[in-house]
């Protein structure tokens, strides 16, 4: 080493988050202590956090750009799956909704698929944004996710297409808008609708029925950064309407350093570009 000391990066949350509005980075203090407690407070109540405006209009013009420029090299995923994201339970009675699988269709790039010279998987990165998650969730800790293909994705969907019933495969999960539908394509949930004992059958099956009495659905401009319990809350999005697709951001963070998920729900999810990776790697190492 020469002895010259390094410069530290800057955290480009600091460039990208409007910071007037949603001071992430002085979360023990003044404005920023508030905020958070706010953001606590509504996770708390409501089960989720919605920050609209969160991006700077120029920053989201930027990171709205480069899913453009990515987005035509995604594959057309057919995605057909439980709401838990696995195989069929054959123990489960053949009229249970909770054995019904649902399909959506989506552009979709894996984390693998976004370079991490991007400003997004730079975001995604981001220790002052992954610390915001942290505390506003209330977790002791909390790391960015560890698999390489779920850590963070950008999903299109384009008009006439929505995103099936599901729960997410780790607790804290974070989008982010880049591109809003012309109108539907809401977020809509069930929130806390199971926890690691157990699950409330009754709102599921009503809600897997078309009964949407005890979901919430709101709608959101591009731009916003909402937090809930993917984990825990039965969540998808409504119909895309208009002339194009909205685009979204989803930031995946977990409890545990270096979990990854199985195989066979990233091959559920990803299809076969991913299903030909794990072959391949199962090749060469028993070659």
């Amino acid at each position: 080493m020469n002895g010259t000391p390094m410069t530290a990066r800057r955290d480009i949350a600091l460039d990208l988050v409007d910071l007037d509005r949603y001071p992430i980075d002085d979360l023990d203090h003044g404005p920023g202590a508030d905020f958070l407690s706010d953001c606590q407070h509504s996770m708390d109540q409501n089960g989720w956090c919605n920050l609209d405006g969160f991006i700077r209009p120029d920053a989201l013009t930027r990171l709205n750009g480069e899913a453009h420029d990515l987005l035509p090299k995604a594959e057309i995923l057919h995605v057909k799956r439980n709401i838990y994201q696995g195989a069929i339970d054959p123990s489960l009675p053949k009229d249970d909704p909770r054995r019904m699988e649902f399909t959506h269709i989506a552009n979709q790039l894996a984390d693998d698929q976004i370079p991490g010279e991007t400003a997004l998987k730079q975001l995604y990165r981001s220790d002052i944004l992954t610390e915001f998650v942290r505390r506003v969730q209330r977790k002791a800790q909390l790391y960015r996710c560890a698999d390489e293909f779920q850590a963070l994705n950008i999903v299109a969907l384009h008009p006439d297409s929505w995103h099936a019933w599901h729960y997410d495969t780790t607790e804290c999960t974070v989008t982010l808008l880049l591109q809003a539908a012309e109108s539907g394509g809401e977020f809509t949930f069930l929130p806390n609708s199971r926890t690691d004992e157990t699950e409330d059958h009754a709102a599921v099956d009503r809600l897997l029925a078309g009964d949407m009495s005890e979901a919430q659905t709101f709608s959101r401009g591009a731009g916003t950064f909402t937090l809930f319990r993917g984990g825990y809350s039965l969540h998808g999005v409504t119909k895309v309407e208009g002339n194009h697709p909205r685009i979204s951001a989803i930031l995946t963070y977990d409890e545990e350093p270096g979990r990854v998920i199985d195989d066979d729900i990233n091959i559920r999810i990803y299809g076969k570009r991913v299903e030909n990776i794990l072959a391949r790697r199962r090749a060469e190492a028993n070659a």
